[in-house]
């Protein structure tokens, strides 16, 4: 099987520091900060990617699931909203929320939030995360 890999450099103290996280494949580089992660500062962080991780991986195997049911995707479009929280002496990633919309001619809606259901548990990066509380919004867009 596939190995991904990504890297992250981090310089200085926890407060006053700043690092670079990179993906393997070379498509993107983020530059982030204590700031950026805990006070909405500008920069990346690793919340956001793990949302994208899991909005892409949760979209995949959405459609997926859809086509297989007969149903296939026009488009499926995922946020990952993903809340990282004081916890005791220190930080938790606390709660994962999915907003999804399809795009799926012939889907009824009930068939569609089956299958998003289904997803939300069954994609590899959801498989990963089962520390978080994770919430899913699912609506079909166009029937």
């Amino acid at each position: 099987m596939s190995v991904r890999k990504a890297q992250a450099v981090w310089n200085g103290t926890l407060g006053k520091g700043s690092g670079i996280m990179s993906l393997g494949s070379g498509s993107s580089n983020g530059a982030y900060s204590f700031s950026s992660r805990f006070e909405n500062g500008k920069g990346s962080n690793p919340e956001e990617l793990l949302g994208a991780a899991f909005a892409g991986c949760f979209s995949m195997a959405l459609s997926m699931l859809l086509e297989q049911a007969g149903f296939p995707p026009t488009s499926i479009r995922t946020e990952a909203n993903v809340s990282i929280d004081k916890v005791g002496d220190g930080f938790s990633i606390t709660t994962i929320s999915l907003d999804t919309e399809g795009t799926v001619p012939g889907c009824s809606d009930e068939v569609f939030l089956r299958y998003a259901n289904a997803a939300k548990t069954g994609c590899p990066v959801a498989k990963a995360l089962t520390g978080a509380s994770v919430s899913l919004n699912a609506r079909l867009v166009q029937k």
